[in-house]
């Protein structure tokens, strides 16, 4: 008798379940988190927000990237009207979807009992992908992605700085020529001209009523010119000489 087939189900994205891991190694304190917002929101700062910050994430590796992006995007907060704990959903929001994650995913994960709630309350997937939807157009969201959509050496540009320091000590102070010519190598490297192309100024031809006058006056001279010679009125090389006279001259 054959084996009968299990119908396919949709996988429900499951939360991650939030608060629960304990702060790993590289946690932050309460005085670091003040440090890194501005300063009108240092006094919001409580270690119940720390807590959270900590412990946003069981992966390390992901709640050390959100961690980081929490320091990283802070200038954002100057920009509108914003709660830090709005800041933190969001800020962790998008470093799921920037680690792969769905919309609706990266939502289950950053809000794990909220998600819970509408999933044990029945909710259609139609209404949830409705509430993800309208979070994930979200203005604070928005900037966000805004935000990580800028390269990494423009972000970076302090610590860019700082290697190139860093290699030009090493080729002038290294013990070893072997490191100082490498550190000297990879300076010319970094320190090259751009590449022909890497910045282009993009020319329209929409002309001007100037241009299209210029263009219709040098066409009716050289039909002049063209007519002169030919009927023997003119020699090539009186063509030549001849410049234009503007009504001015």
């Amino acid at each position: 008798m054959a084996a009968m087939t299990q119908p396919a189900q949709t996988k429900t994205p499951q939360p991650s379940p939030s608060g629960s891991a304990p702060a790993g190694q590289g946690g932050f304190t309460i005085e670091q988190v003040k440090a890194s917002v501005p300063a009108q929101f240092r006094s919001n700062v409580s270690q119940s927000l720390v807590d959270t910050l900590n412990t946003v994430a069981i992966d390390p590796i992901m709640a050390e990237n959100i961690r980081d992006n929490f320091v990283s995007y802070s200038a954002i907060l100057k920009e509108g009207r914003f709660k830090l704990e709005e800041y933190l959903n969001a800020v962790a929001y998008v470093s799921y979807k920037i680690m792969g994650n769905t919309n609706e995913e990266s939502y289950a994960k950053t809000f794990p009992q909220r998600y819970a709630k509408l999933v044990a309350n029945g909710t259609s997937k139609k209404d949830i992908s409705s509430y993800v939807s309208a979070y994930n157009k979200g203005k604070l969201v928005n900037m966000i992605l805004e935000q990580s959509l800028v390269p990494s050496w423009v972000l970076n540009q302090d610590i860019h700085q700082k290697a190139i320091n860093r290699l030009a000590d090493l080729m002038q102070n290294a013990h070893s020529e072997k490191v100082q010519v490498e550190a000297a190598s990879s300076l010319l490297t970094h320190l090259g001209k751009p590449k022909e192309g890497s910045f282009q100024i993009n020319i329209g031809e929409t002309e001007n009523a100037g241009m299209r006058e210029m263009r219709e006056m040098l066409r009716e001279v050289a039909a002049n010119q063209r007519d002169a010679i030919q009927q023997g009125r003119m020699k090539t090389i009186d063509v030549a000489a001849q410049r234009i006279k503007h009504e001015d001259d």
